[in-house]
């Protein structure tokens, strides 16, 4: 019995290239001796729907707009033992799908990447800022991030067997979605492989939008791993902060020459503080949403006696700051509300206080993100 391969393709407007694609894939299929189902999910308003249907091609209407939206409902009706990801612009030229299909077809891997930057790029298909930063600094952060070894993270041309997809969480409705399959695919283990191919030129305007869908995709990495955007810089900045505070308080004179020093650690130390909020912010949210495990350390810190010590820690140092503060405000009355020389204190009381209200809404805020995972149980 022939092998199904569902060939899914995400398609808006492409009339021009989307009946050379299905044509490619078709032939090539037949050649190799497997049974094709071609799926185009299609939020067209031109003619590509009526001409992927007069080539058979299943046509699936997305519900929603966005490249992932495209995909998930695409694969939703995927029959096929293998799964043929690829755009409909023409760009991937999909006679070059035994060469994906091979690792899965020999059970040498579960997942297989087209990889451009190892391939043969044409001339004018890929601008220059795509191939030599956004790309590569994206695919070297998604590898450090994620422990994968893939040299073009963003190629929209791969093949994965359905049962290893179906571990998958797959969610994103965006352009994210390139990233968050490669993450998950990390994440249950799967075995990754890279196959080179060649991309050429659009014949048509790109939908792409370099720096908001490059953003897109970081801010996706740093939901799965917010520790070394947020954890690890935020804890530089309060210890960078918290020492040149008190190393200022205790030996410099801080009325006059190191006043300035003094006041930037202080604000070190609170930007510290609000990154590590931040990235605890987005952990929970991760772990809600099955992006992160909540083990480890990580479980340590959220369980219900670590959210109540945060709250006792935070209103410490608050009504610490409230009390300093307050001791300031009656030297002032007493002087006859004259000058005094009390920056130093001053400045601590309202750090005190800061870090306090801090530690105390972050607190709260987690609890509740922590009851709604519980009640998601």
């Amino acid at each position: 019995m022939m092998s199904l391969v569902s060939v899914i393709i995400p398609c808006m407007n492409e009339e021009r290239t989307i009946g050379v694609v299905i044509d490619k894939a078709i032939s090539t299929l037949r050649q190799e001796g497997l049974e094709e189902e071609i799926i185009v999910s299609d939020n067209s308003t031109d003619n590509s729907r009526e001409i992927a249907e007069k080539m058979g091609a299943k046509i699936i209407i997305s519900r929603k707009t966005g490249y992932g939206s495209a995909y998930l409902e695409g694969i939703r009706h995927a029959r096929g033992t293998y799964l043929i990801l690829a755009d409909a612009d023409d760009t991937y030229d999909l006679r070059e799908i035994p060469g994906l299909l091979k690792p899965l077809l020999s059970n040498e891997a579960d997942f297989v990447m087209g990889t451009r930057l190892k391939g043969e790029i044409k001339k004018n298909s890929m601008p220059w800022l795509h191939r030599h930063i956004g790309n590569p600094v994206l695919t070297r952060t998604l590898n450090l991030l994620f422990k994968t070894k893939l040299s073009d993270a963003h190629c929209g041309m791969r093949a994965i067997k359905k049962d290893a997809y179906e571990k998958l969480d797959m969610k994103s409705e965006g352009m994210e979605f390139a990233s968050e399959m490669i993450i998950e695919a990390a994440r249950k283990k799967l075995r990754i492989t890279e196959v080179p191919i060649t991309y050429y030129p659009r014949q048509t305007p790109s939908k792409l939008h370099s720096w908001g869908d490059g953003w897109r995709h970081l801010r996706f990495m740093m939901l799965y791993n917010p520790t070394p955007f947020f954890y690890v810089p935020g804890l530089l900045l309060f210890a960078l902060g918290a020492f040149m505070t008190l190393e200022l308080r205790l030996h410099g004179n801080v009325e006059t020459t190191s006043l300035h020093s003094f006041i930037l650690g202080s604000m070190l130390a609170i930007i510290g503080t609000q990154m590590i909020a931040t990235g605890s912010y987005m952990n929970v949210y991760g772990i809600i949403h099955n992006k992160i495990e909540n083990d480890g350390l990580t479980a340590k810190i959220l369980n219900y006696h670590s959210l109540e010590f945060g709250l006792v820690l935070g209103l410490l140092l608050f009504f610490a700051g409230i009390v300093l503060g307050s001791n300031i405000l009656f030297k002032w009355i007493s002087s006859g509300y004259g000058s005094l020389s009390e920056v130093g204190n001053a400045v601590i009381s309202l750090v005190l206080a800061a870090l306090g209200i801090q530690l105390i809404f972050s607190a709260l805020i987690i609890s509740i993100f922590m009851l709604e995972k519980k009640d998601n149980k």
